[in-house]
């Protein structure tokens, strides 16, 4: 059952909601606050949503938080084709520049941490500080599926699987989606998500072409190892990051294993921050929203990143 994207989006509550041109698409963002911007970046299964408690703490801390769904995703553009992470990057800065900043903190989960970093390599006079949640360095999760083939490999197995055509997207729509749920649950510490919460993600997913367009960031980075455009990719991420950057991680989030994270700051020339949040899976931002808004606006109000 196919359901409308404002209806399963246009969530209500303390933010705005509104439609940006970046890039050649239109997306959709939830915003709040006023202040420097930070731009939040979603993850795979979700939408703008993940970011409900970053949104409203944010805005009290006295920033301006934008929370967008990705192309492909929510209220956004699905267009045909746009689903590597150089495009999304593109995507990424160009809505900096729509909301009328040079630059913006950028905190980003699961594929948005993908993005996040890439931004940062590919962009980096448009992001003043980074935050990357529950992802490693792009290079760091290429070789640890290799590396580590019984741990990593075993745990990043379901992207292999989405390489098929057609039929993942039938079955990750099935029954109302429910597979979402599960993903969520399977990846998350005990206790979380509720019924509520798997239920408004289950009826994201159902909005026409989401299923095809989450999945299709996926298969660019399964197909793209062997490419040019994933060789010239994996070349220019070996760029350092120069912006500071706390990189957060679930305990125990078992999609991306801490382990193989961990040691990101060897990619970054600028100040790093690793830092681990106990009791949290895959979504320590939901699961364990008041101990990552401490780190997170801790990092963000800190004068002095690199202590």
């Amino acid at each position: 059952m196919a359901v409308s994207a404002e209806s399963a989006v246009q969530i209500s509550g303390p933010w705005e909601h509104r439609s940006v041109s970046a890039n050649g698409t239109r997306f959709h963002i939830a915003e709040a606050g006023d202040g420097p911007l930070v731009l939040l970046l979603h993850g795979f299964p979700e939408f703008w949503w993940t970011w409900r408690n970053q949104l409203t703490r944010l805005a009290e801390a006295g920033f301006r938080a934008v929370a967008v769904d990705l192309r492909g995703y929510g209220g956004s553009d699905k267009p045909p084709r746009g689903y590597d992470l150089v495009t999304a990057a593109a995507d990424a800065a160009g809505l900096v520049r729509a909301l009328g900043e040079a630059n913006a903190a950028v905190a980003g989960h699961d594929w948005g941490g993908l993005i996040a970093w890439t931004l940062a390599a590919y962009y980096p006079k448009v992001v003043r500080r980074l935050a990357v949640v529950s992802m490693a360095h792009p290079l760091q999760m290429r070789a640890a599926v290799l590396s580590d083939p019984l741990g990593q490999g075993r745990r990043s197995s379901y992207a292999f699987g989405f390489q098929l055509p057609a039929l993942p997207e039938r079955q990750l729509v099935r029954d109302g989606a429910a597979r979402v749920g599960r993903i969520l649950e399977t990846w998350s510490a005990p206790g979380w998500p509720d019924e509520q919460t798997k239920q408004v993600y289950a009826t994201a997913m159902l909005i026409p072409s989401v299923a095809h367009s989450a999945l299709e960031y996926h298969r660019w980075l399964v197909r793209s190892r062997v490419r040019p455009d994933g060789l010239r990719y994996a070349r220019h991420m070996r760029a350092p990051i120069q912006a500071p950057t706390l990189h957060l991680h679930g305990a125990m989030d078992s999609c991306v294993l801490p382990r193989t994270a961990r040691g990101a700051g060897r990619y970054v020339d600028g100040p790093y921050r690793w830092h681990v949040i106990d009791g949290a899976g895959h979504f320590p931002h939901e699961e364990r929203a008041a101990a990552f808004d401490t780190e997170l606006r801790g990092w963000l109000t800190d004068p002095e990143p690199d202590r």
